[in-house]
């Protein structure tokens, strides 16, 4: 790890903060994008399921009256 920060220390500002994470984001830019997009999937099919279910719950009490059976209830 010294080596590397020794490396690091004798080049350019622009080679640290410019070249570097641009070549990071070329190699890796893949995985990163497919990361992320799994994960922005996962979320709106969970706000999506939510979102259903409580339409559903709200077409269920609006058809049953809010009316409580006299056979029981769950």
């Amino acid at each position: 790890m010294n080596g590397i920060r020794e490396i690091f220390a004798g080049m350019p500002w622009w080679v640290k903060w410019v070249a570097v994470p641009l070549l990071a984001l070329f190699v890796f830019g893949g995985a990163i994008t497919s990361i992320l997009g799994a994960l922005i999937g996962f979320v709106f099919k969970l706000l999506l399921f939510v979102a259903l279910v409580g339409g559903l719950i709200f077409v269920v009490k609006k058809v049953s009256g809010g009316t409580k059976s006299s056979s029981g209830d769950w």
